[in-house]
């Protein structure tokens, strides 16, 4: 008779310590699970690509107009504006002098910012000419021609802080522009002679390189 083979009990398997789980947030590195570190928050007024943007106010400034005049036409423009505040000043100031050395501020710096760099030297002479005619409507005066020359002539030596402060600030702001028109005329200067040089020491080399036997 046949007998069956019985086979032994098989045991049961114990079930493997498992490790913690790692908290939201960790880095796993072999065995044991370190936290990850915080990043450096970013500087205010950057990209989330690293770069930094420039202030709201640069970027105001930049969507001004930003015309380029000729000599002529700076003095045109500061002439034709200038003469129009005046007629303003006159019809809702009663020609007062206050207004009308504060708006001349900000109509030479214009000028001054707005002329051309070859032109710059015209900036800060067109401007007391513009001072000059904008003066005529606020000026007053009676009895013909010569007593307009006259009051306009007074006017002048009277408010002549206003115009000696928008002709400081011309000549301050095309001084400045005219630093950094030099500057960058010697920066291309220099970046042209080394790049000749370059290429003059590269061709040495080539022809070095042929003449060998």
């Amino acid at each position: 008779m046949e007998q069956h083979r019985s086979s032994p009990p098989r045991r049961p398997r114990r079930p493997r310590p498992q490790a913690p789980a790692a908290p939201r947030g960790a880095i796993a590195e072999g065995p044991a699970a370190y936290p990850a570190r915080p990043r450096p928050a970013a500087p205010p007024g950057a990209r989330p690509g690293g770069r930094r943007t420039a202030p709201p106010v640069v970027h105001a400034l930049r969507r001004l107009p930003n015309p380029r005049l000729t000599g002529i036409g700076g003095g045109l423009f500061a002439s034709a504006t200038m003469l129009l505040i005046g007629c303003l000043d006159w019809l809702l100031f009663d020609g007062s002098p206050l207004v009308y050395g504060l708006l001349f501020l900000p109509v030479s710096a214009a000028t001054a910012l707005w002329v051309r760099g070859p032109d710059l030297v015209t900036a800060p002479i067109s401007v007391p000419i513009a001072f000059a005619v904008g003066v005529v409507p606020i000026a007053g005066g009676e009895g013909g021609i010569g007593g307009h020359t006259m009051a306009v002539i007074t006017a002048l030596a009277v408010h002549a802080g206003w115009l000696y402060g928008g002709t400081l600030v011309a000549g301050v702001i095309t001084s400045v522009r005219k630093v950094r028109l030099m500057g960058r005329r010697q920066r291309a200067a220099a970046q042209a002679q080394a790049q000749a040089q370059a290429q003059a020491h590269a061709q040495g080399r080539a022809t070095a390189a042929q003449r060998r036997p």
